[in-house]
């Protein structure tokens, strides 16, 4: 016992004596500062040795960071951007992989503590202070390392872009069809629950994603092709839900822009005993009337196979200037231009500015489709079953006319040839979106094969698909949810809905 006392005596008057020796110190403070530098060095190099850091197979030993919302950054300067007027939109929640850590940034204080955990592992050096919490086996090396923590991990405040398609398994399908591009408003339409009562009358109402050419982007989707969207919405949870909604129907969100000083487009929609609509909206102005020309995605439009847009757009400045470039930017790149008025005489100042400007780019498109009222209003009260009227709005460079005729089909004109082709017989909910559909269903067709413009059988082929996308989604509410998958409609077409 004498002699164990002394031996510990001894050894501590040799660490007393080692720790008051000067070289000593300066040793010991020169390993401190490779160790820092090594810390240091590790967090540049950081994106080289995370991809090697993988999940664990056990759940209870994966990271998992949960974000939440840091400030708002500056606004971005490149138009291109998701979010060039709205920095804040970005997906809620993430779980990121390191991998992914790597290619969007690093938290320098995480980066620091993983360099000196690796360090410990491979020195067996013991440390107290910030990196207590990693153990000697917080590091697993082997054939597939993860890493451990035995407290949690700092959670990171990362937002990451809403990229369209991200999270979605990209298809054989989607990644070979060409792209059709959608210019034009996204809003809420609610819809009432009972049918033709008035709006005071209706006692709720079904909210529905909806806007012309967005319906034809995600009806282009559903149907197994490629579509973008191109517009704006508030900075709002109306707008960031729409953005949403098309990102989990696989539409390219790329050009969809965020006003921080509107809001997102409503409209309360009245549903007729029929199914036809009567609209109340509520735009003062919306979001989507403050689409900017320097706010366009130009690369977007001119690598599109058709270019899809509506008359809305063109009611109110400055969205009438961005149409009128967007349409330009598409055409000298030689990009088929697909024109739907749909008339909403509600939003025009007056019937006569209405059919003014809905014609005054009536001339550059390749592709119009227009209803039977539509004809009507456009020829000022003319027969819009005579083919001589329809054929006044045919002009020169035209290559397909389509009229819809609701349950009864379409008409179609082109220089070569015309006819009708009839509709499948449903029973009717709301008819919201099913021209949309329609559009969706014969561009979905189109932009795979121009030849079908020259080939009247295969043209009714088309056309025929065409028809049951309109008719299969009058038979729910609201135009995005009942927009039909390819399937549905195939089935539709070879076992008629009764």
């Amino acid at each position: 016992m004498e002699a164990k006392t002394q031996v510990v005596a001894r050894l501590g008057s040799r660490r007393k004596s080692k720790a008051q020796h000067p070289k000593a110190k300066a040793a010991d403070n020169k390993l401190v500062s490779l160790l820092l530098a090594f810390s240091v060095t590790f967090s540049k190099l950081s994106p080289l040795f995370l991809p090697f850091i993988q999940h664990s197979q056990n759940a209870d030993t994966r990271l998992n960071y949960i974000t939440s919302p840091p400030p708002p950054p500056p606004p971005p300067i490149h138009s291109n951007a998701i979010a060039s007027r709205n920095p804040h939109y970005f997906i809620r929640t993430s779980i990121l992989t390191p991998d992914q850590i790597s290619k969007t940034f690093i938290n320098h204080q995480l980066t620091q503590r993983l360099a000196l955990a690796m360090a410990l592992h491979s020195t067996a050096f013991c440390f107290t202070g910030a990196v207590s919490s990693y153990s000697h086996s917080s590091v697993k090396l082997g054939t597939h390392p993860t890493i451990k923590a035995s407290s949690p991990l700092p959670r990171l405040n990362v937002r990451v872009k809403a990229l369209p398609g991200d999270g979605l398994p990209e298809t054989k399908e989607t990644r070979e069809s060409p792209l059709v591009v959608c210019f034009g408003e996204m809003l809420i339409d609610f819809v009432p629950t009972v049918s033709g009562l008035s709006l005071a009358e209706s006692p709720a109402f079904k909210k529905a994603p909806g806007g012309a050419p967005a319906n034809v982007a995600v009806g282009i989707a559903r149907l197994g092709g490629s579509s973008a969207f191109i517009g704006k919405v508030g900075a709002d949870e109306f707008g960031y839900m729409l953005a949403d909604i098309l990102k989990e129907n696989n539409v390219n969100g790329a050009g969809m822009r965020f006003d921080p000083g509107a809001r997102t487009a409503l409209a309360f929609v009245t549903l007729r005993s029929d199914g036809e609509r009567e609209f109340m909206f509520y735009r003062n102005p919306s979001a989507d009337m403050l689409l900017q020309e320097a706010e366009l995605d130009l690369s977007l439009i001119t690598k599109a196979k058709i270019f899809h847009y509506g008359s809305i757009s063109l009611i109110t400045e400055p969205c009438k200037s961005a149409h009128i470039a967007a349409a330009k930017a598409a055409k000298d790149a030689g990009v088929v231009l697909s024109y739907d008025p749909n008339l909403r005489l509600p939003l025009w100042p007056s019937a006569d500015k209405a059919r003014e400007g809905i014609l005054s780019i009536w001339e550059t498109a390749d592709i119009i489709k227009i209803s039977e009222e539509e004809i009507s209003f456009l020829t000022q009260g003319e027969d819009p079953y005579d083919d001589a009227v329809v054929y006044k709005l045919f002009h020169a460079n035209l290559k397909l006319l389509l009229v819809t005729e609701g349950p009864d089909g379409c008409r179609y004109y082109t220089k070569d040839f015309s006819g009708r082709v009839q509709g499948l017989k449903v029973e009717a909910v709301d008819a919201t979106g099913a021209g949309d559909a329609f559009v969706a269903g014969i561009l979905s067709q189109l932009s795979t094969d121009f030849s079908l413009l020259q080939k009247e059988d295969q043209l009714r082929d088309a056309l025929r698909f065409a028809n049951a996308c309109g008719a299969l989604t009058v038979m729910e509410r609201g135009a995005i949810p009942a927009l039909p998958t390819r399937e549905a409609v195939l089935n539709a077409i070879h076992a008629p809905v009764s």
